[in-house]
């Protein structure tokens, strides 16, 4: 074998070596890889920016988040393809080097001619128009057609266990609308537990809120690509219940220790211990220039709030000064990751009246702008 021809062979091999090996750590790898020279990791640090970029410039608020929607199930499709077609160009590579004789192609295949063998051996289409006539070329082609059967039944089984966690990660989203309001906020949610549950129901609450947190640890460590999904709703997202969940927490850690504050602590250390993996997952870097979430005048209409539901606070300064070193402890992760996943964090207390999505719909919104646009008639009138 010449020197050029060796060349090939291990040029086709780190190929598909590659191409393997990161499929391997994408799909079947139930652990975070912490190693940043990965073709799924740079494949998503430039087109998720890049994606995200082009749809903040479209012009409605609307069309912004249904682009920013397929951005997800679309990216996977294209990391499919990029594997599919990276493996079949380094099979016909190595055939090339190897020199594979082709029945039924000309005396000297040309490169095209090895890629359509490569793409029908690894796609397993068996057409009998093309066959190696050479030992090591039958084998190989026999390792292609066995790989390309393996890698497509991997990949067909990983998209029933991505929209698996995503179903069960949306399920406690779709719960806080009736707690908490949509988006979700921790005043809404401990007003109303205030006014008309006992401690028992906000105890099996943080229970349930510290294995959510932990599932969506565990998937979104295995599937980053999880992240990028979002909610149903556009106000919603999985960021913005867990922002709700720490808050909460930190809320009653903070100055409502009658209430259940062990639990509280647990949901806390979870939600807390999602939000800095996700984070580091991402690579990205915590904030602390944001602006402040609870500046005077909502920390006054949150403990307001708490008032009217029945949560007297012992003392309110030191209420504030315990949260906010509780809040240090995770806003600056929730902060960083809302920018990079473009996902809004919802308030501590909300600023408008809060309309639960089960209480509206399109056509009722839709009926009242009609009634409004209607009223302005008549007035001009």
């Amino acid at each position: 074998m010449s020197i050029v021809a060796l060349i090939e062979t291990l040029v086709g091999a780190a190929i598909i070596l590659v191409v393997m090996a990161d499929a391997f750590e994408t799909i079947l790898l139930p652990r975070r890889v912490s190693r940043r020279l990965r073709l799924t990791r740079i494949y998503y640090q430039f087109t998720w920016p890049v994606y995200k970029r082009i749809a903040l410039r479209l012009l409605t608020l609307k069309a912004r988040y249904a682009m920013l929607g397929i951005f997800a199930p679309a990216s996977l499709l294209v990391l499919f393809t990029a594997w599919a077609i990276a493996l079949i160009v380094g099979f016909a590579i190595v055939h090339i080097s190897l020199g594979t004789g082709l029945k039924g192609m000309t005396d000297a295949p040309n490169f095209d001619e090895y890629i359509y063998f490569s793409g029908v051996t690894f796609l397993t289409l068996g057409y009998g128009d093309v066959s190696p006539i050479d030992t090591l070329g039958r084998g190989l082609a026999v390792l292609e057609a066995g790989l390309g059967f393996g890698f497509l039944a991997i990949v067909i089984g990983y998209v029933p266990v991505i929209y698996s966690a995503f179903s069960r990660r949306e399920l406690e989203i779709s719960l806080l609308d009736a707690r908490a309001g949509s988006p979700p906020t921790s005043a809404e949610f401990l007003a109303r537990m205030g006014e008309h549950c006992d401690e028992e129901i906000l105890l099996d609450y943080f229970e349930q809120w510290e294995v959510w947190s932990a599932e969506v640890l565990e998937s979104h460590l295995s599937f980053p690509i999880l992240a990028f999904f979002r909610s149903q709703h556009d106000n919603q997202s999985w960021l913005a219940a867990l922002t709700m969940m720490l808050d909460t927490s930190a809320i009653v850690l903070a100055g409502i220790p009658e209430f259940c504050p062990y639990h509280a602590r647990l949901a806390f250390a979870n939600a807390r211990h999602t939000a800095v993996d996700l984070a580091q997952t991402f690579l990205r870097v915590p904030l602390t220039d944001r602006p402040d979430r609870l500046d005077s005048d909502r920390a006054r209409r949150l403990i307001d709030r708490l008032n009217s539901a029945g949560l007297a606070l012992k003392d309110e300064q030191e209420f504030l000064v315990k949260l906010r070193e509780l809040r240090e402890l995770y806003e600056p992760f929730i902060q960083t990751l809302s920018e990079y996943c473009h996902l809004d964090l919802p308030p501590f207390v909300s600023d408008t009246p809060v309309i639960d999505n089960w209480r509206t719909s399109a056509w009722m919104r839709r009926s009242r702008r009609l009634e409004e646009l209607a009223g302005h008639d008549d007035h001009a009138d």
